[in-house]
This record gives structure tokens, sequence and C-alpha cells, in this order.
């Protein structure tokens, strides 16, 4: 049996966009994925509670957005564990829960520069392969100090590249800089745009956009 290949992409989801699964399919597609696991955080430990809507509204809005794509799955991990939602527990027990599975831990490349904040960052790489999202013309310096320190924290003395490097030749506790792609949108601006009453139409789904007005979220100006 060939073996999977299991993406994990963690976050609020506050409400999930489309700028998720644009990020989501190029690390699919980069990393030739069976799957991609959306987690949304149960109670996120670097996210203040201010307009953070319950855990299980995120939930239902990642299923609604991921329904019908075969490679995407929404995942209640985090929700079903009390206390704050640290990744490197979610991904150690997803290794538990899929034996012999090939993980990679997906995040953008902002999240990436965050990780010495996180709770023992560096044992992420005993379980995954971390997959780094960067764009070509962004701010994002990965030979700069700033990254070099964040590697260094993590044990690694520098970055796999893909392309050129292929997903094969990647071993857990690599630092694979992948190549994505990225769209003009981001939480918290559909945050803003629906407490000020305006269309977020493009940016979300129409089944998440539904979902939001059927249950008055968002309604508070930001």
């Amino acid at each position: 049996m060939a073996e999977r290949r299991l993406g994990i992409l963690g976050g609020t989801f506050n409400p999930i966009h489309q700028g998720h699964l644009v990020l989501a399919e190029a690390f699919r597609e980069r990393l030739a994925l069976d799957r991609v696991l959306f987690i949304p955080a149960g109670t996120p430990p670097h996210k203040a509670p201010d307009g953070l809507v319950p855990a299980l509204h995120r939930y239902a809005m990642v299923s609604l957005a991921v329904a019908g794509h075969p490679g995407f799955v929404a995942c209640p991990i985090e929700l079903e564990r009390t206390g704050p939602s640290y990744s490197v527990d979610t991904v150690e027990a997803l290794a538990g829960d899929w034996p012999g599975a090939r993980l990679f831990f997906l995040m953008g490349s902002d999240t990436f520069l965050d990780l010495p904040t996180w709770r023992t960052p560096e044992r992420l790489g005993a379980f995954a392969t971390l997959g780094v999202g960067y764009r070509a013309g962004s701010t994002f310096e990965p030979e700069g100090p700033t990254a070099r320190a964040v590697l260094a924290r993590l044990g690694r003395t520098g970055w796999r590249r893909v392309p050129p490097d292929t997903p094969e030749t990647l071993a857990p506790g690599d630092c694979a800089l992948v190549e994505t792609r990225s769209i003009p949108v981001s939480a918290r601006g559909v945050r803003r745009r629906l407490g000020a009453g305006e269309s977020v139409e493009g940016q979300v789904t129409p089944a998440v956009a539904a979902y939001i007005a059927d249950h008055d979220l968002y309604r508070e100006p930001v």
C-alpha cells in the first residue's frame, strides 16, 4: 500500500476564507498530499478572545468551506479536548492516529516566524515535515537573520526548497520552503467588512457567507 501523505493546516479560522483554501491547495499540489486536514483551534493560546466566535461555529464554517473538495477534510481534534490548543500535542496525537502516514505541518511564513513563541516548537519535527508557504515577491526573507534564528531553534541549519527539491525527498524534521499562491484576503479584513455591513462576496465561500448570516456572526464593528 502506498504511503499516505497528510497535511495539517491549523488556525483559528475566524472565519475560514478563500485565502486559506488557495494556500491549502498549493500545498496539496506541491507536496503531493493525499489530504489536507483543516483543524480549527479549540482554545487558541496566542489569540485574544475578543471577536473570536465559539469553536463549534468555526468548525461548522470550516466543514462547509471544504465540502466537495476530495482532498480537504475538517478535523475536530482540538475541539475534542480541554485546555489550550497546542499544535505539538495535536501533531503527536495525529501521528498516533495515523501510524505509517507521512505528516506535513503546514503554515504561512508569518506563522513560521512566530514559532519561537509556541510551546516546544522543536518537537514538531519529531512527527512531521514543516511546510512553510512562500510567495515570490513577499517581504519574507528566508535567509534573513530572523528566519535563520527560527531554523536554529528548530534544530535545522537550512531549508529544503520545493521546487527544486521533490516531495518524496523530504523527511520529518525538514523545514520545506514551498512556493505557494495567495490572494489579498484576511480573516480580520472579512470581520471588518461584516462589522461594517459590507459584502464579503468572493472572500468566503457562499456556504460560509450564508452560515455567518444565518447565525448573525461578526456583526459588531471591529
